[in-house]
């Protein structure tokens, strides 16, 4: 099994700008994940309800992890494909879009880099 920060192609992902003992030799370029995801309407439902009464909506975040790894996988094949086995300075940012807000959009970006 991979470790959570690196991917079957051994690529590593960092929120940092470097990673401690293992010197960058090259970089490879800016690289980008983009996963959107529309909301259910029942699912909706049932999280509204959730808000109403207390809690924590389990569908939602269900969601939006997998959403998350799905845009750091991104990640991870674009900076391999530029030769990369890393990528430091890794964001991610979450948007609502579409109508009414009816979608999310979870977004990673960083450097790929060799180490």
């Amino acid at each position: 099994m991979t470790s959570p920060w690196k991917d079957a192609r051994g690529v590593i992902v960092s929120t940092t700008p470097m990673l401690e003992g293992h010197p960058i030799q090259e970089y490879c370029g800016i690289v980008t994940g983009e996963v959107i995801v529309g909301a259910n309407l029942f699912r909706d439902l049932f999280a509204g309800i959730r808000d109403i009464v207390g809690g924590r909506s389990g569908s939602y975040e269900r969601i939006l992890a997998d959403a998350r790894r799905q845009a750091i996988e991104e990640l991870q094949a674009e900076a391999a494909a530029l030769g990369g086995n890393a990528v430091v300075g890794v964001d991610l940012d979450y948007e609502v879009i579409g109508p009414n807000g009816s979608m999310l959009m979870v977004s990673a970006s960083g450097t790929a880099v060799r180490v």
